[in-house]
Formats: structure tokens, C-alpha cells, sequence
């Protein structure tokens, strides 16, 4: 099983690593973010093993169950919260993550701002954009990016970029491209963007942070 995590880990890299020389970047400004979502600890074990210290998680609950314990073992690790936030899990979240990339409201943002007064602690946080306009999906409508942004730095949260998620079974590259014109007018460095049926364009159209589930894990059962 370890030597599958590496062979995975490796083989993901190195695709990483020619999508980054074809689009004329240093590999090291694209941080690859392992979704170990549904996962148990010791399919993540194999991972943390062969050098992963990035990663994802859906849900609050799920992370708390995992994670502390995986740190203690091995430190250095960073969690990302990638899935939607409900208010109420807000000091949760902040207490757990070091990344939250799924901002995508005011009364979230007011959430987190209040969690973040009272632990101390500032996750770097991103606004989630509903780039397909697509109802059953999470994140701002594109032109709300400039108000919630505004609204967000306001209250003190760490903006550092947008993230959004394709709809499924189209071309990726066209929302992509939108995504990052949408950072660079609103001057976030970051872009959480690209799964494993499309990092490499993603990070032809300037991802910093791709989010890979299904090519380190498998396919989910």
C-alpha cells in the first residue's frame, strides 16, 4: 500500500512538474493539496509517508475525528478546509485549519471574523466563486467577488484568493481562465483550482493550489 502512495504521490508530481514547464513556471509555485475526504488514517498514512503534508477536508466533523492524531504523529502537516462551511462550525474550523477555501457569504465571513477574535488564530482564507452559476453548488456569483472581498478584508479574515469548481463534464480551461482573471483584478495571489481529471490546464491558467483526491486515493468505492 505504501509503495502504491508513492508510485501515486510521484506519478501526480511529475505531471505536475511538466504542466508547470510547459506553461514556463517554477513547480514550487503550485502547491499540490491531497483530498483525503472519507478517507481513514491509515489510507492517509501511506501518504504522509512518502512525503505529503498538504491536506483537504470536506467536512468539520470529519477532520476533528482524523486529524490531531495524524499530526501528532507527524508534524509539519497542514488541513484544508475545501468543502462548504455551515456559520455555526465556524470556530471549529478556525481552530483546525490552516486553509479555508470555501468563504462565500457575508454571514460566514462574520462567523469567521468572530471565531477569529476570540482563538487568536487567522487561517488564510479564500472566496469561493459559483463560476458555473450553477444552483446546487456553493460559492458567490462572480460579480459579488469585488463587495464580498471588500467585506471579508474588512473584517479582518486573511483573503489570499479565489477557488471554484468547474462544472462537471465540460471544458474546464474556459472557468479557469475567468477564475484567474477575477484574482488578478481583485490583486489575490492565489487560485485553488484544478482536480485530478484537469490540474494540468489549471495550472497552465495559473493555479497555485491544485486539489487531488481521486488520483493519490483511487477511485472512491
Amino acid at each position: 500500500m505504501s509503495e502504491d502512495a508513492k508510485a501515486r504521490l510521484e506519478d501526480v508530481r511529475a505531471q505536475m512538474a511538466q504542466a508547470c514547464k510547459i506553461a514556463g513556471r517554477a513547480p514550487k509555485d503550485v502547491q499540490l493539496i491531497a483530498i483525503s475526504k472519507t478517507q481513514e488514517a491509515d489510507t492517509i498514512r501511506p501518504l504522509i509517508a512518502a512525503g505529503q503534508r498538504i491536506f483537504g477536508e470536506n467536512r468539520v466533523q470529519e477532520a476533528q475525528a482524523k486529524w490531531p492524531a495524524l499530526r501528532a504523529e507527524t508534524p509539519g502537516i497542514e488541513v484544508h478546509l475545501v468543502g462548504q462551511l455551515q456559520s455555526n462550525k465556524a470556530e471549529d474550523a478556525v481552530a483546525l485549519f490552516e486553509e479555508i477555501h470555501s468563504v462565500d457569504r457575508l454571514s460566514l465571513i462574520t462567523a469567521l471574523a468572530r471565531a477569529q477574535d476570540k482563538l487568536g488564530r487567522s487561517p488564510r482564507c479564500y472566496l469561493q466563486v459559483n463560476i458555473g452559476e450553477e444552483p446546487q453548488k456553493g460559492g458567490c456569483a462572480a460579480r459579488d467577488v469585488p463587495t464580498l472581498l471588500a467585506e471579508a478584508k474588512a473584517a479582518g479574515l486573511d483573503m489570499v484568493g479565489l477557488m471554484a469548481v468547474p462544472p462537471a463534464d465540460t471544458e474546464a480551461a474556459p472557468y479557469f481562465a475567468l477564475l484567474a482573471k477575477l484574482a488578478r483584478e481583485a490583486g489575490l495571489p492565489r487560485l485553488s483550482m484544478g482536480m485530478s481529471a484537469d490540474f494540468e490546464a489549471a495550472i497552465m491558467l495559473g493555479a497555485t493550489h491544485i486539489r487531488i483526491g481521486t488520483a493519490l486515493f483511487g477511485a472512491r468505492v
